[in-house]
């Protein structure tokens, strides 16, 4: 079981909070094991939406598991909103420290940074904050206009619909691409990435297009890339030509259904060496027979 725990600070905004609240919610109702908190360091916390909400003052015992997410509030300058105690500042450093993640939405980004944990980091905020984000924490590099950037688990988001983004990349990186494009249709959302891109899921990068045909052929491939998928069958379940599911796909996502298969497959076994597995293990965990296809198109990419 992983703890999702929500920092709320007064004024958030309810977006910020319910977007990514829905997709480990989501998540936790499709198996996934995930446990959400809400705490605060007052029990009753206005939103900038006007609906009061209620939140633990008592923290839960958090683990190198578990996350902590800081939902952004309503402003258009940072300095003097937002504003947390030391202490609260001091957990969110401290669960960085010993191994957890720390997330935040919009403006929660500057939380992030008061609590010392964009210094030497890429971030992003919503862009209209995010030269005064800039300004008040220098060491930090704020990246422009994307919706999320991930670095060595401080996870930034560009604010209010980006926090789903930011959710699904978490569940596609911890369970594969195809529970996050489950929990995607079960949220009527876009399927899709368009963050840093060395971070953003393969299969969700690829979604922002129309083609249904091509949409069966994708959900087919991510429940099965670590298996061999031949384009016969691919074409037969799309209901079209080996042909045209090639011609089509590639107009769709830029890539052959066998390049989008590999590009899978090395997005999950990059996830795995970074997890300690070896190359070798990685390589056979996702389908190839060893380590030097892998080592080739990690190269080419």
């Amino acid at each position: 079981m992983t703890r999702v725990v929500f920092l709320l600070v007064p004024q958030l905004h309810l977006l910020d909070l319910a977007g990514p609240a829905q997709v480990f919610s989501t998540a936790a109702d499709q198996g996934l094991g995930y446990e959400i908190r809400y705490v605060a360091e007052q029990e009753d916390v206005p939103t900038a939406q006007g609906l009061a909400l209620r939140a633990a003052t008592t923290w839960p015992e958090l683990t190198a598991e578990d996350l902590l997410v800081v939902p952004g509030w309503r402003s258009r300058v940072l300095r003097a909103h937002g504003e947390l105690a030391p202490a609260t500042l001091a957990r969110l450093a401290a669960h960085h420290a010993a191994g957890g993640t720390v997330a935040s939405v919009c403006a929660g980004a500057d939380a992030l940074g008061r609590a010392g944990l964009l210094d030497g980091r890429r971030c992003t905020t919503h862009h209209d904050v995010q030269e005064e984000l800039a300004a008040r924490h220098p060491r930090a590099t704020v990246v422009r206009d994307v919706l999320y950037v991930v670095d060595d688990r401080v996870i930034t988001s560009a604010g209010i619909a980006s926090g789903i983004d930011l959710a699904l990349h978490l569940v596609a990186v911890r369970h594969g691409p195809a529970a996050a494009a489950r929990i995607a249709r079960e949220m009527v959302v876009y399927a899709r990435r368009n963050g840093d891109a060395q971070q953003t899921s393969a299969m969700l990068r690829h979604r922002a297009h129309l083609v249904d045909a091509v949409h069966r052929v994708q959900d087919l491939i991510d429940a099965r890339f670590t298996t061999r998928l031949g384009l016969a069958d691919l074409a037969a379940a799309a209901g079209v030509s080996e042909r045209t599911l090639t011609r089509h796909f590639t107009e769709a996502t830029g890539l052959t259904p066998l390049r989008y298969q590999q590009e899978l497959r090395v997005e999950r076994a990059e996830h795995l060496i970074a997890h300690g597995a070896t190359a070798e293990s990685a390589a056979r965990a996702v389908g190839f027979q060893d380590a030097r296809m892998l080592r080739r198109l990690r190269a080419r990419a």
